[in-house]
């Protein structure tokens, strides 16, 4: 290093203060990356929970708890919280907000997100970019906040109609920083996409789980479960809080997507019950012929 380059002075982070509500596995990540990225300053951490505060404080994930009052003072707020408490959120950070704060969220779903958005904000609405990042874990709490979560991975916005091209750029500018790939749809497409990849499964998972753990002779059946039983259940050890409110939120989509399955259910069952091998072969090798596929493209 030249002492010319020695002497130049570092370049401002592109969000000064940032304020995560929410510092568990998808806040805190987001703090995470962006200061490994040097893209912020200061992080404020906002939460229900002292103790989780003091935790993402002690791990370097925040430099400070803080109030709905201080966030809204932020360069960027991001709201990672379960998508039933966004409207309150949103609400009581709209007092508070700066002409140039914008904030912008992790909700799942993205219809009743924007609806919440306009009740709470009302002319303020603009400031909110609201977006999903498709990425996560069963795991929760500030310990699992890991700044490489989002590299590679894809971040939905759906901007709005009163959102500056500026403020999705600098909400895009964010994500793209944490390594995302981000990319824009409206809601209903988004609600409708995730219903039948992301919530549809967490929905399967949940209710396979209880099934089998309800069962009279539940104790030997999980004895002898393996490999297939643990990777098929993993997901249901996720947040109750969380996937409630998703599954409330999106219900709509949620009730189309179950009766489609019903329909494919319901074909196998044809098939098994008259003992059609060639119906159910036909059926087993168009589903794995469908997952290799999604998985060569996945890795390509």
């Amino acid at each position: 290093m030249t002492d010319r380059e020695a002497a130049r002075p570092a370049a401002a982070p592109s969000i000064p203060v940032l304020a995560v509500v929410g510092v568990g596995l998808i806040g805190g990540s987001f703090a995470a990356a962006l200061r490994q990225a040097g893209q912020v300053g200061k992080v404020l951490g906002v939460g229900r929970n002292a103790a989780t505060l003091e935790r993402a404080r002690a791990l370097g994930l925040i430099d400070a708890a803080a109030t709905l009052e201080e966030a809204g003072r932020a360069d960027l707020v991001l709201l990672a919280a379960p998508v039933g408490a966004l409207e309150g959120l949103l609400a009581g950070l709209r007092p508070h907000l700066r002409a140039g704060t914008l904030v912008t969220d992790a909700g799942s779903t993205k219809q009743e997100v924007e609806q919440a958005a306009r009740r709470a904000l009302a002319g303020q609405v603009g400031q909110f970019v609201p977006g999903h990042p498709i990425a996560g874990s069963d795991a929760t709490g500030p310990e699992a906040a890991c700044a490489g979560l989002y590299r590679d991975r894809t971040v939905v916005l759906t901007p709005l109609p009163e959102n500056p091209d500026a403020a999705v750029a600098r909400v895009r500018g964010a994500w793209e920083a944490c390594g995302a790939l981000v990319r824009t749809m409206d809601p209903a497409s988004h609600d409708s996409a995730l219903a039948a990849v992301s919530h549809l499964p967490h929905w399967l998972a949940a209710l396979y789980m209880l099934y089998v753990a309800e069962r009279s002779d539940a104790a030997r059946c999980l004895e002898l479960a393996g490999s297939g039983f643990r990777d098929f259940t993993r997901i249901a050890g996720g947040s109750p809080e969380m996937w409630h409110d998703i599954f409330l939120s999106n219900r709509t989509a949620m009730l189309h997507e179950i009766q489609a399955l019903k329909a494919v259910l319901e074909e196998a069952e044809r098939a098994l019950s008259r003992q059609d091998g060639q119906a159910l072969q036909s059926m087993l090798e168009r589903a794995a012929g469908a997952r290799r596929a999604w998985s060569r493209e996945r890795s390509e």
